[in-house]
């Protein structure tokens, strides 16, 4: 084949891995826990509502097997489908996840047609040249704290997009912005001190006030920051000061070109206009709104879907794109996140299939049989590692404070331990594994938006892993001694 006849390059193309997409393992997974409801005898725990936690909890002591229902081929095709609502009820289970994801994409579109983002960009980069790296603990802290305060998970989806760039433009990879992102945001939950989906959830199904632990969960919070912070600093000199060293250095050219849109060289001569400026006030304001409206007035998906399709508009008309211009360029940028979409389905998909085979509760009554008669320093510990294993199954923080709290933590009246300290190593314990759970769409969601494959982002995270688990454990163990 000449030179002329070779196929244009396509970025996409460069970013394959051998190892399976997200779409993939995600449907293994599926069929994995279907096998599992062939296997692990089906049981429940009775349910009474509990008014702390505003949900029916499991009552302990009142667990019975019943008849199975093992999942088969047809719960397995459809699986995906009632990952984002229930086929039979019509009750939704992801779908909000996933329209959010669509309005964010097309508010993104929209966004990039002004040019503002791309000049911003730019124009940051040429103002914050020799001092980029202090980006990464700052950020880290700002997504931390979202974290800790109210449980800042779905939220981050929004960020991929505006901070991936900016961190290839200052000469590190895409691998630093999602690290930014996802273990800041991801530190913050595994030292939730407030956060009303976790914390307070698990206290309240503990039977003790979420104040309890307090100081342990900051001492969590700061000190797995720190090391965070140190650990994805540490990575990015490295990566800038020899790209090579990077885990996707073979995909570095093809994220330039995906992220940069080839305006790499240009940053000296980037110069906002008065319209940019003006989209970039909106589209900041925008993010402020959203956070404000979480963190206080309740709002989920379908109202930050609203506030980023309104935002859209309005900067659309302020930048005078045209309707033709406008409604295309928010349907391109809702294209470019429905893998996205898809895959926060899949991965609700696979909690359906458990909760359909009735298997949860079968492994929680495991769970509390094993911890029985323990002493203090192995119950909590091994407490922690149930939880990291219920994790993979159950993502959603609140989900599993629900279903493990009731049961789990009365034992630690048994062991000698504080129900402190049950809630502590539960959240510790999700928190942990959410950093790579490919189950929570957050995970496989923010690599899908930062072009990175699953295998290389375990590549990045996995000696990180090994020291906060070691600081968890030394940090639980001494709580229980002391």
């Amino acid at each position: 084949m000449t030179e002329d006849e070779k196929p244009p390059e396509n970025p996409e193309n460069d970013l394959a891995s051998r190892f399976p997409t997200a779409y993939t393992i995600l449907f293994i997974l599926i069929i994995f826990v279907a096998a599992l409801t062939w296997m692990i005898p089906a049981g429940q725990y009775d349910r009474a509502m509990n008014e702390d936690v505003g949900r029916e909890v499991a009552v302990p002591g009142t667990y019975q097997t019943v008849d199975p229902n093992p999942q088969g081929f047809v719960d397995v095709m459809l699986a995906p489908t009632a990952g984002f609502y229930d086929p039979d009820s019509y009750a939704a289970n992801a779908i909000d996840v996933a329209l959010f994801v669509l309005f964010l994409g097309g508010f993104l579109g929209v966004m990039n047609a002004t040019g503002a983002i791309d000049t911003g960009i730019r124009s940051a980069m040429r103002h914050l040249e020799g001092h980029e790296i202090w980006m990464v603990p700052i950020l880290m802290t700002l997504f931390a704290a979202g974290g800790t305060t109210y449980g800042m998970a779905e939220e981050t989806l929004a960020f991929y997009a505006i901070l991936i760039p900016v961190m290839i433009a200052a000469g590190y990879d895409a691998v630093t912005g999602v690290a930014i992102i996802l273990v800041g945001a991801g530190i913050g939950v595994l030292g939730s001190t407030i956060n009303p989906f976790a914390t307070v959830i698990a206290a309240n199904a503990a039977d003790i006030p979420f104040t309890e632990g307090i100081v342990l969960r900051f001492v969590l919070l700061i000190g797995g920051l720190l090391i965070c912070s140190a650990y994805v600093m540490r990575y990015a000199m490295r990566v800038k000061a020899d790209p090579s060293r990077s885990v996707v250095a073979k995909q570095r050219e093809a994220h330039r070109k995906l992220f940069l849109q080839g305006h790499e060289e240009e940053f000296k001569d980037a110069t906002l206009n008065t319209t940019q400026m003006i989209a970039l006030v909106i589209f900041a304001l925008t993010f402020v709104v959203m956070i404000w409206g979480v963190a206080s007035q309740g709002w989920w998906m379908a109202r930050m879907g609203s506030l980023f399709f309104g935002s859209a508009i309005l900067i659309g008309l302020i930048a005078r794109l045209g309707e033709k211009k406008l409604t295309g360029s928010f349907v391109d940028g809702a294209r470019d996140l429905l893998g996205v979409a898809l895959v926060v389905g899949l991965a609700r998909g696979i909690v359906v299939i458990m909760e359909q085979g009735m298997i949860a509760d079968t492994i929680l009554h495991s769970a509390e049989n094993s911890l029985g008669g323990l002493p203090e320093l192995a119950f909590i510990n091994l407490m922690f590692w149930i939880e990291v294993g219920m994790s993979f199954f159950v993502p959603s923080s609140s989900g599993l404070a629900v279903l493990s709290m009731p049961i789990l933590a009365p034992l630690a009246d048994f062991a000698n331990v504080g129900r402190d300290l049950v809630v502590t190593a539960y959240q510790s314990a999700n928190g942990l594994v959410n950093l790579i759970n490919p189950t929570f769409a957050v995970v496989v969601g923010g690599l899908a938006i930062g072009r990175v494959s699953y295998d290389r982002w375990i590549a990045f995270i996995w000696p990180l892993l090994l020291i906060l688990t070691v600081f968890i454990t030394v940090v639980i163990s001494a709580a229980t001694l002391f």
